[in-house]
């Protein structure tokens, strides 16, 4: 029998801010869910919309580092494995079963945080720089493409 590969990559934002619990074991474990979308034409033209909502799991370090710089919509991308997961229902009897992302590594997307906010550092205790940059002024004479070196 061949040997399975299974790797997820994904790209959204998250829809809720993500929990972080601990097990009893002391192992931290950080739920989230991510909505991603996807745009096509149909035959006739129109463009059609579809989102997908996956729920992941991010043990450790990992989950403790996004619980602590994700909030709801902040866009990320994440690789991991799918996992299945099945339980009784103790409403109906019937057995469940949900497959989740068990998140591997991640990287922040797109411009983060308010530069003031520098990843919850106080903004008062920050220096500001204020040297700024003069740009001295140019006439408007015609530019010699002979004097440019490439």
């Amino acid at each position: 029998m061949a040997k399975g590969f299974n790797k997820v990559i994904l790209m959204g934002n998250l829809t809720r801010d993500p929990e972080t619990r601990t097990t009893t074991s002391g192992q931290s474990v950080t739920n989230f869910s991510l909505a991603i979308s996807r745009s096509w034409k149909s035959a006739d033209g129109t463009k059609q919309d579809q989102v997908s909502y996956i729920n992941c799991v991010a043990w450790a370090k990992i989950g403790e580092v996004i619980s602590q710089y994700l909030t709801k919509g902040s866009p990320v991308l994440i690789s991991g494995r799918l996992e299945q997961r099945t339980w009784d229902d103790k409403d109906s009897g019937q057995k469940r079963s949900a497959v989740d992302v068990i998140v591997e590594d991640f990287n922040f997307v797109g411009g983060g945080r308010n530069v003031d906010d520098n990843f919850g550092q106080n903004a008062d205790t920050q220096t500001k720089k204020t040297n700024d940059v003069v740009i001295d002024d140019i006439d408007d004479k015609p530019i010699d493409l002979s004097e440019i070196p490439f």
